[in-house]
């Protein structure tokens, strides 16, 4: 897979070097010439361009890529680069960075975004993830058809544990996509069991918040007695 990310700062350098240890090509493109830092990600290509202008993107050959990631440090340039990256260059998928939440209703589809991470979001949600237990905490947005990543920790009480993942009745437009059960990540399948304490990830439409998490907060008749 080729990435190209605008923003070789310490935010791209990082993804870049994770997705090159993942085996895919990397490009990170970045205007100021002291952010090229070449030794620093040797085995990435680098750009010295202004990721806004369509002549960079053309000479970054942005068609060829399948992901662009926009990691600047201002959500106006990486709003900008989304929508190049989208209606310019038919990009598969853009994901972008939020650094000020005031500016996360900007990063949808409209701006060419499938998927918005905004970091104080992201460390609210995983300090919330950390310390309840029964209540779902949204990790997640995507642009596209209005649908979130959720995570629920099963608590103890709740009616579903010892239930089969396939005998759930999950509400409309809702997919268990991932059980976290201490240190093993599970993918779900119909005859896996429920259980206290299981963290389950799913995508689900923000319609269907609310529903998700009131069936999965349901308490067994001995517990609620």
């Amino acid at each position: 897979m080729r990435v190209a990310i605008a923003g070789a700062g310490a935010v791209g350098r990082s993804i870049a070097s994770e997705l090159l240890e993942n085996g895919h090509e990397v490009l990170l493109i970045d205007k100021a010439p002291t952010a090229i830092s070449v030794e620093r990600v040797p085995q990435a290509e680098w750009l010295l361009a202004d990721a806004c202008e369509i002549t960079s993107l053309d000479e970054a050959a942005l068609q060829r890529c399948n992901v662009v990631i926009a990691a600047t440090g201002d959500d106006k340039v990486n709003l900008v680069v989304s929508l190049l990256a989208k209606t310019e260059y038919g990009v598969p998928r853009v994901v972008a960075r939020v650094n000020n939440p005031k500016n996360e209703w900007l990063f949808n589809e409209a701006w060419g975004v499938d998927v918005a991470v905004s970091t104080p979001r992201l460390m609210s949600a995983l300090v919330e993830e950390a310390v309840s237990v029964g209540d779902l905490v949204r990790l997640l947005r995507f642009s596209h058809g209005d649908a979130n990543l959720v995570e629920l920790t099963l608590p103890p009480e709740a009616a579903l544990v010892g239930t089969r993942v396939g005998d759930v009745e999950w509400p409309e437009d809702t997919t268990l996509v991932t059980i976290i059960r201490g240190t093993r990540v599970l993918t779900p399948n119909k005859d896996d069991v429920l259980e206290a304490g299981d963290e389950l990830l799913f995508v689900a439409a923000q319609a269907r918040e609310e529903q998700l998490e009131q069936l999965l907060s349901v308490q067994r008749q001995d517990a609620a007695g």
